[in-house]
C-alpha cells in the first residue's frame, strides 16, 4: 500500500456502477485497497448491493484488496467520514443538465463541502478511460494542491498533462501611434502583459515539472471563459482536475462557475481537489 485507500460510494444504481469501476481502476493504479461504502437506513438492506459490487470488482481486478462497509445514515455524512483516510473518494452523478436546483441537492454537490481529500465525480453516461490525457484547470495560485494531484495522476497513468490557466486582461488606454511602431509605450505595454500572462502557468508549475520530468506537459493561457475551455477539453480527456475552496452552506457549497459547469456537462470524470 502506498497511498491510503480509495473509497467508492454505491447504491445499486447504474451511475454507482460506473463510479465503482472508476474507483477500482484508481485503486489498482495507486496500489491501494478499495473500500466500498453503502449508506442505508438499515444495515440488513445493504448485503445484496455490496455483494454484487464486490463480485464485479473481483471479476475485473482479481488481485485487488476489497473491503465492503454498510453504514447507517446519510450518504454524504458516511462518505465524508470515510474520506478522512482516503487517497480519493469516488461517487457517481446522473448528469443534471441546467437544473441548478437538482445540482445543489445532489450527493456530489453536498459532499464537496465536507470531503477531506480529492473527490472524483463520475457521470453515469461516461465510463472512465485512463489512457487519455489529464486536463488541469488553474484559476489562481491557490490551486497548488490541484496541480500537484494532476501531475501525480499523469505520472501514474503515463499520460500527457494539459494545463489551462485563466487570464484576465487589463484595460489598456488607447494612445496615438508612435512614429516607430514597435517602440510605442502603449504597444509595448500589452506585449509585456501578454508575456507575463503566458509565463504564469509555466511559473506556477515549474517545481512540479522538475519533480515529474517524465510527464509531458502542454501549458497555455486561456483568454476566453475557463469553464468553457475546460468543458471543450473534456471531450478528449480521461479526467479533468480543478481546485476547490470549501465553504459550507445550507444548500451545499457555493461552488464556483467552473465547477458548476463541469459537474453539469463534463464529458469525463471531474476531480475536485480542496485547497490546502
Amino acid at each position: 500500500m502506498t497511498d491510503g485507500y480509495v473509497v467508492a460510494g454505491v447504491d445499486g444504481s447504474l451511475v454507482a456502477v460506473r463510479a465503482l469501476d472508476c474507483a477500482a481502476e484508481e485503486a489498482v493504479r495507486r496500489g491501494t485497497a478499495l473500500r466500498i461504502v453503502y449508506a442505508v437506513a438499515d444495515r440488513d438492506e445493504a448485503g445484496p448491493v455490496l455483494a454484487s459490487a464486490a463480485a464485479r470488482v473481483h471479476e475485473r481486478h482479481p488481485g485487488l484488496a476489497v473491503e465492503s462497509r454498510a453504514v447507517e445514515g446519510g450518504a454524504v455524512g458516511a462518505l465524508a467520514e470515510e474520506s478522512a483516510g482516503a487517497a480519493l473518494t469516488v461517487v457517481g452523478t446522473r448528469g443534471l443538465g441546467t437544473v441548478t436546483g437538482l445540482l445543489a441537492g445532489s450527493v456530489s454537490w453536498r459532499l464537496a463541502a465536507r470531503v477531506h481529500g480529492p473527490l472524483m465525480i463520475v457521470r453515469g453516461d461516461h465510463p472512465c478511460d485512463g489512457h487519455r490525457e489529464i486536463l488541469l484547470g488553474l484559476e489562481s495560485d491557490t490551486d497548488e494542491a490541484a496541480a500537484a494531484y494532476a501531475f501525480r495522476d499523469a505520472a501514474r497513468r503515463g499520460a500527457r498533462l494539459r494545463v489551462l490557466h485563466s487570464s484576465t486582461h487589463r484595460h489598456i488606454t488607447p494612445e496615438m501611434p508612435s512614429l516607430v511602431a514597435a517602440t510605442s509605450p502603449g504597444r509595448q505595454r500589452p506585449s509585456r502583459i501578454d508575456r507575463a500572462e503566458e509565463a504564469v502557468p509555466r511559473f506556477s508549475i515549474a517545481g512540479l515539472r522538475e519533480m515529474h520530468p517524465e510527464v509531458e506537459v502542454d501549458s497555455r493561457t486561456v483568454r476566453t471563459a475557463l469553464a468553457h475551455a475546460l468543458l471543450s477539453g473534456t471531450r478528449e480527456a480521461g479526467v479533468v482536475v480543478i481546485g476547490m475552496r470549501q465553504r459550507t452552506g445550507r444548500l451545499g457549497p457555493p461552488l464556483g462557475p467552473v465547477a458548476q459547469v463541469l459537474l453539469q456537462h463534463a464529458h469525463c470524470p471531474v476531480v475536485l481537489v480542496p485547497a490546502n
